[in-house]
């Protein structure tokens, strides 16, 4: 059994459970913000303020900063986004 990193402080966390794995983190994690409802601010965020979350190492998996043509294995993937808390 794995275990979560801790989630940083001032920050959401969402985790994505794929069945198969996706080539791009930034398309589906797009989608994953646009379909949760515990925060409003990243479900209207705009493409290219998202953008910027990337560029400004603001999107972390496992505490790294992540890029978004990062691959994404199948499974449970936890990412923070911080600044949205």
């Amino acid at each position: 059994m794995t275990m979560k990193p801790q989630q940083p402080p001032h920050s959401f966390r969402i985790t994505l459970n794929l069945s198969m794995g996706a080539p791009r983190l930034d398309s589906v994690l797009m989608e994953a913000l646009r379909n949760q409802k515990e925060n409003l601010d990243l479900r209207n965020i705009t493409r290219a303020t998202f953008k910027e979350l990337f560029k400004n190492k603001r999107i972390l998996i496992k505490d790294q900063p992540a890029r978004p043509s990062s691959s994404i294995s199948a499974g449970t993937t936890c990412v923070d986004i911080l600044g949205y808390s």
